[in-house]
């Protein structure tokens, strides 16, 4: 069976740099999951396959440079206008302050989008009524043909400041850079200044081929509920790891 072809390309003045570039996120497995011991007397998370499978499915993007943010913070300039948001950007998308930043024409690295675009969501009260910061992806993702990308936070790992808004792109059609809509996390940070550092994973991408499905629904029969009560009441460690699961390759 071969390989399907995922393709991540960007501008050479970016590509060059041979900075954050994209790699499966696998090698993102946080050390607090590393370091989980799991035995039959002391069983963790370690051995839940669907959880390692959220960790290792896909590929990771990291932001190409730093964001200063000063979400929700009240402030006042020189000419007393009063103020809450602001998010400032360093490095690689600074058109002031990088040479080649007019040659890769990605303006600063953000955009913002207005909360009327989603209005009545639970993620406007979440990001405190401000509009939602975009940040510019300078990769631009290529799939086989029939093929699409899911693009949601670090599944289980994901920054407790900050995420994006999942989405979904037909990626073997669409040509052009995919930018991503990002929420604040208010709930935990009403208030939040702090710096997004370059290099911070923020986006995993799942690449699938899209099919159509048909929906059934029916009751299940005695005999399928009795396995289900035999499975659960096996006490064998790994038993969905070594009966079940399909390993699947990211590289």
């Amino acid at each position: 069976m071969f390989d399907k072809d995922i393709e991540f390309s960007a501008h050479e003045d970016y590509f060059t740099l041979k900075e954050d570039y994209t790699t499966p996120i696998k090698l993102n497995i946080p050390e607090w999951y590393k370091k989980l011991d799991h035995t039959i007397l002391n069983k963790t998370v370690k051995g839940c396959m669907p959880f390692l499978d959220t960790l290792t499915s896909g590929y990771l993007l990291k932001t190409p440079q730093d964001f200063y943010l000063r979400h929700n913070v009240d402030n006042k300039d020189q000419e007393g206008r009063e103020f809450k948001d602001s998010f400032q950007t360093f490095g690689l998308f600074n058109c002031d302050n990088i040479l080649h930043a007019k040659s890769i024409n990605l303006n600063s690295g953000f955009d913002t989008h207005s909360i009327k675009q989603l209005e009545g969501s639970p993620s406007v009260d979440k990001n405190k009524n401000l509009p939602f910061y975009k940040i510019l992806n300078p990769w631009k993702i290529k799939t086989a043909k029939g093929y699409s990308c899911l693009f949601v936070p670090p599944l289980n790992n994901s920054d407790d400041r900050f995420s994006i808004i999942p989405g979904i792109v037909d990626t073997d059609t669409f040509p052009n850079e995919i930018n991503f809509p990002i929420i604040i996390n208010g709930d935990k940070y009403p208030v939040l200044e702090t710096t997004i550092k370059k290099g911070t994973p923020y986006v995993q991408i799942i690449p699938f081929k899209r099919e159509s499905w048909k929906m059934t629904l029916k009751p299940s029969k005695q005999k399928d509920i009795q396995q289900s009560r035999l499975f659960y009441g096996l006490k064998i460690l790994n038993i969905y790891k070594d009966k079940y699961w399909k390993k699947k390759s990211w590289k």
